[in-house]
């Protein structure tokens, strides 16, 4: 099943850390063990519309749509446009730069988005955003 939604372009980089996650099993108890969280991204596409993926790196090393896996919560949640998404993913921009300019909200344990960096990287490239 696809997480991309058409309306939001950069929703492919979704699919593209699931698939990652799921190849490799060494990568995915690793990034669980490094991130142990539910992260949270909430994206706001050019027409103002708005949608929600999670990243469950606390239990199965999944990602799915939806603002927590079910029976669960976010740890942290990221607020931002699908466009500062696709550049985040794709490399374009730094995490620290779209808060610093308020382009990216954070809710929850701070700490725990710090811990988002490697897991994106990983679609870095593959994502034909």
């Amino acid at each position: 099943m696809s997480l991309k939604n058409d309306a939001f372009p950069s929703s492919a980089a979704f699919d593209v850390i699931n698939s990652a996650l799921q190849s490799d099993e060494a990568e995915r108890k690793d990034a669980i063990k490094n991130a142990k969280a539910v992260v949270a991204f909430n994206l706001k596409n050019a027409s103002g519309q708005e949608d929600s993926w999670y990243l469950d790196l606390k239990d199965k090393g999944v990602v799915g749509k939806g603002a927590a896996p079910p029976g669960g919560k976010a740890d942290v949640t990221l607020s931002l446009s699908d466009a500062d998404f696709g550049s985040l993913v794709s490399g374009k921009a730094n995490a620290q730069r779209l808060f610093m300019g308020g382009k990216l909200k954070i809710k929850g344990n701070i700490m725990k988005a710090t811990k988002m960096e490697p897991v994106l990287k990983k679609a870095q490239g593959k994502a034909k955003l």
